[in-house]
């Protein structure tokens, strides 16, 4: 039986990848600019933030939960870390201020799952009203600009030709790969989502490795605001809007399954490139950021409706 569930959940994966081949090598037909290295490598950049948010929200849908409060998050570490830095604090330390917000958040979120016992969707729900308010309440509304060099580089740098936020996305994407499969974390995760009940009678503490995996969901929204402030040299609290949508929608393309139980961080990476090269390709065909709305729309209904066929068919 394990070994079917692996097989199903491993041809779902390359079935997603054929299927990024598939709408690159289209778009390649349709436009020359597509298929350039300059063009896939504005693509990886531009597919890095919500990618690294998606690696967050993989974590908690595998355990059955849900985040909507990435995006406020992510808003709110931002412009805790920028202040700071204008305010003079040494970058290492304006660095954890933003990312120990971002922790914060996800471990409030974590308890109020597991100890407070509130639907995942209600409890961060709330916090995306309450970390967006008081990013607004923080900046009194106000973008905060202008950084240094050494900060920028996060965004601006390379490696080996590499932009860094690739560099730092793809660190991510290997170091969450490893903890989700040679760690308990990892294999409680599973389990979790995979049958809770049977998990607890188990002998393992279900609460703390939730409020774990909501806290490294909230951690990784704050890394991601160091790389969108960096590249945008401005922190505004609106910032991350809808970003919850797609890193669910990247996750979900990916093969984990809304149920719990599923997934793998590799297929969470390809489901955001297919998001990314989905609104280059047609950005570059010149049709409009609505219809882009749209396509994405429909591919995400198209992904969970697949999940739910192969569901059926497995049982």
């Amino acid at each position: 039986m394990k070994f079917r569930v692996s097989l199903l959940l491993y041809s779902r994966q390359f079935g997603t990848l054929v299927g990024l081949l598939a709408l690159s090598t289209v778009l390649w037909l349709l436009t020359p600019y597509f298929l350039t290295l300059s063009n896939l490598l504005n693509i990886a950049e531009q597919t890095a933030i919500i990618a690294i948010v998606a690696v967050g929200m993989t974590f908690v849908i595998i355990t059955a939960g849900i985040d909507l409060s990435v995006g406020s998050v992510l808003a709110l570490s931002g412009v805790i870390m920028a202040s700071a830095l204008h305010a003079g604090v040494p970058l290492p330390a304006s660095l954890l201020a933003g990312s120990g917000a971002g922790l914060f958040c996800g471990l409030l979120n974590g308890l109020l799952v597991a100890q407070g016992r509130l639907p995942p969707f209600i409890s961060t729900l709330g916090m995306m009203s309450v970390a967006r308010g008081a990013a607004l309440v923080f900046t009194e509304g106000r973008a905060i600009s202008g950084f240094s060099e050494s900060f920028r580089h996060f965004a601006s740098g390379k490696i080996l030709a590499l932009p860094m936020p690739v560099v730092i996305m793809l660190t991510i994407y290997f170091i969450a790969h490893v903890v989700l499969t040679k760690t308990k974390l990892g294999r409680y995760a599973y389990a979790i989502g995979g049958n809770e009940e049977a998990t607890v009678l188990s002998g393992v503490n279900v609460r703390l490795y939730k409020a774990v995996i909501y806290a490294l969901c909230g951690l990784l929204s704050s890394i991601a605001a160091i790389i969108l402030t960096a590249r945008l040299n401005s922190a505004q609290p609106i910032a991350g809007i809808m970003y919850e949508l797609d890193a669910i929608a990247a996750t979900v393309i990916g093969g984990t399954s809304l149920m719990g139980g599923e997934g793998t961080i590799w297929g969470t990476l390809i489901g955001a490139l297919i998001m990314g090269v989905l609104r280059n390709g047609l950005t570059l065909l010149g049709i409009s950021s609505f219809v882009q709305q749209i396509a994405i729309g429909s591919v995400i209904i198209l992904a969970v409706l697949a999940d739910m066929m192969l569901k059926a068919r497995n049982r």
